[in-house]
């Protein structure tokens, strides 16, 4: 059953965020979406529109009234230069907690997997990485969602503010290269993801990885099982179109970041397997 009160969709103009707006209005879901961008398309029925900037305090606390449920989806969503992602990313996520916390409401909070994208891709046979893992950023971008996962912790473990880091690979309609049949998550297990949440009866502080059901990921175990979200879609079903798709990039094929960790990157090229590369 749809919650009864209205849930916050920031980001809203963005492609995730459009794609919600969308599909959670069409589950029945009533909608408040924002962006600092006017949103594309026709509103859905069900859902109203602000435009807002996340640095603003009172206009994040003002959309946040009577909210039960909050997806954040807004910020800076690419690599780019710390000055850039230091108000949205930074200023912006504790603006979205301290609205969070004053109403009681829950927040899902779009992370990435560029949070822990220095970490290497696991070789055949090797473990995934499981969600405890330690953060290691690959950019900027990268360590702004670090840092926004830690501030959920903070206001779970302060002020009891439920809230679900999705730490998401690629979500398009399909994969776009190789590396996305380890990370690809389809629109419809996003959609579906948000869905569990907003429906949870209790979430505690926990963290997800976004990925549909792609046998060669990267990634083990998360705590799924507190929103009984099982992701339906696989990558696997493009295999045949995208396994010859790499960079050639040593770098990139290394690490889970991919591309964000080849970006600006100075150091000497680790070779391959060197268990003491990023010591």
């Amino acid at each position: 059953m749809p919650a009864a009160k209205p849930v916050l969709v920031t980001g809203a103009s963005g492609n995730l965020g459009s794609m919600l707006a969308r599909e959670l209005t069409a589950r029945g879901y009533r909608l408040r979406l924002t962006d600092i961008k006017p949103f594309p398309g026709d509103l859905p029925e069900g859902a109203e529109f602000t435009t807002a900037d996340l640095g603003d305090a009172v206009a994040m606390q003002h959309l946040a009234d009577g909210c039960g449920a909050i997806l954040h989806f807004g910020g800076i969503s690419v690599d780019r230069p710390f000055e850039e992602v230091l108000d949205p990313n930074i200023r912006g996520i504790y603006h979205i907690y301290e609205a969070a916390r004053r109403e009681g409401a829950r927040v899902l909070f779009a992370s990435s997997n560029h949070a822990i994208g220095f970490h290497e891709r696991p070789g055949p046979g090797e473990p995934k990485l499981d969600a405890d893992c330690a953060f290691r950023p690959d950019s900027f971008y990268g360590l702004s969602k670090a840092y926004a996962e830690l501030m959920g912790r903070l206001y779970w473990d302060k002020h009891g503010v439920e809230n679900l880091n999705v730490r998401i690979g690629s979500s398009f309609p399909e994969p776009v290269d190789a590396r996305m049949l380890s990370t690809w998550l389809s629109y419809a297990d996003l959609a579906q993801l948000c869905a569990a949440f907003i429906e949870a009866p209790r979430i505690g502080h926990a963290v997800v990885w976004g990925a549909s059901d792609n046998p060669a990921t990267f990634w083990g175990q998360d705590q799924r099982e507190r929103i009984g979200w099982a992701p339906q879609d696989t990558a696997e079903d493009f295999r045949g179109q995208m396994e010859g798709k790499v960079s050639g990039d040593p770098v990139t094929e290394r690490y889970q970041g991919g591309a964000y960790c080849a970006s600006a990157y100075s150091r000497e090229s680790p070779s391959p397997r060197d268990p003491f590369a990023l010591d």
